[in-house]
């Protein structure tokens, strides 16, 4: 006797709930980042915005899984964002920017260059004193020494020896600039959010892939302070001018005390220096170019030439004014400068990241 089967289609529930989560929290993420770390003002603006365009059936249980997933937790009748929240954050971002990266080509991070390494490569050569133990080939050692005095007088001489060759792999320290200025968010364009996102992502790229490596993030307004990478979701623009030469110098200071081979300075602004310290006085002036401003500027960046540390510099603004000063600071210091559009500015660094990487700077 048959046994009849009926088949209906076949949906992937969980999948569906799970790409849904991603698109709200991809929503989230960018609300939370606008908001500088405020949970319960970002849910508020996503709940306004969801009455208005329904891009979600049911935000509640958005909020509950957050909270289950250990992302955000409730205290004194607040919201917050955890450790783990940040952390996921600042994956977010990453995945957000690497994978557009992916489509367009990312290349590795390894040098060409054969020498003393962590990584161990096919080929080999013959051994030196001092070279590992570990990375001797015992096949072609032995067969070098049958070769040499035959199975019945076997014997293994130093000369017979054979290494794996290794691959150099360069660390690299870097010190992220972000100018929160109040030209950040003038004239109705956000700056700050992109440039907070990209942090996340590379401060997030660097502790996944390059643990050998540093990331130090340091924000500039009229004065220049180091910020912990779990803080920049919380980073906030203010009343300020732009003291671009206190924060290259902070960021000298940072990295003479990294040991790495590569020392590089990403700085991500919108605007021309505007001010500097003279003792305890902030000297000030946002009209044009101050030529004594500017001088000390260049100045600090010839100091980081000197010590071979790179500026590349990412102008988030189209202002013709200012190429003129933003060339000249990457002409002294040897470096480089883009003049790229907001949706840009993540290919452009990470590419750069990369790119720094593969050789020490000089």
């Amino acid at each position: 006797m048959y046994q009849y089967k009926y088949y209906t289609k076949w949906f992937d529930t969980e999948s569906m709930r799970k790409k849904a989560f991603e698109e709200l929290f991809s929503v989230f993420r960018h609300l939370l980042l606008q908001t500088n770390g405020d949970v319960n003002e970002a849910l508020n603006w996503m709940t306004q915005l969801n009455n208005r365009y329904g891009f979600a059936d049911d935000l509640t249980g958005f909020i509950d899984r957050l909270k289950q997933e250990g992302i955000i937790n409730e205290e004194n009748d607040l919201l917050l964002l955890t450790t783990k929240g940040n952390q996921t954050i600042r994956r977010s971002s990453f995945n957000e920017i690497f994978s557009h990266l992916k489509k367009r080509g990312f290349g590795s991070h390894a040098t060409p260059f054969p020498g003393k390494g962590f990584e161990r490569l096919p080929e080999t050569r013959p051994y030196t004193f001092g070279d590992p133990i570990e990375n001797i080939e015992p096949s072609r050692s032995i067969g070098n020494a049958i070769r040499r005095c035959g199975l019945e007088n076997f014997n293994l001489h130093e000369d017979d020896l054979e290494v794996y060759e290794t691959e150099h792999l360069s660390t690299c320290a870097t010190v992220l600039l972000i100018d929160i200025s109040h030209s950040m968010v003038l004239y109705g364009e956000d700056r700050i959010t992109p440039a907070k996102n990209v942090a996340l992502a590379l401060s997030e790229f660097i502790l996944q892939e390059y643990d050998k490596d540093s990331i130090h993030v340091v924000a500039f307004g009229d004065d220049a302070f180091e910020i912990k990478v779990a803080d920049l979701p919380f980073l906030s623009v203010g009343p300020f001018h732009t003291n671009t030469k206190a924060a290259l110098k902070l960021a000298r200071h940072i990295l003479n005390q990294k040991k790495h081979e590569n020392k590089q300075i990403f700085m991500i602004t919108d605007g021309k220096p505007s001010c500097i310290w003279e003792g305890l006085r902030l000297y000030k002036n946002p009209f044009g170019l101050d030529r004594k401003i500017v001088n000390q500027t260049l100045h600090e960046a010839l100091l980081c030439r000197k010590q071979k540390i790179e500026i590349t510099t990412f102008m988030v603004a189209e202002d013709p004014y200012l190429q003129g000063f933003v060339k000249q600071l990457a002409e002294i210091n040897k470096g480089r400068a883009y003049f790229t559009g907001l949706k840009n500015l993540g290919d452009y660094l990470f590419i750069d990241f990369i790119r720094n990487r593969r050789k020490t700077l000089r």
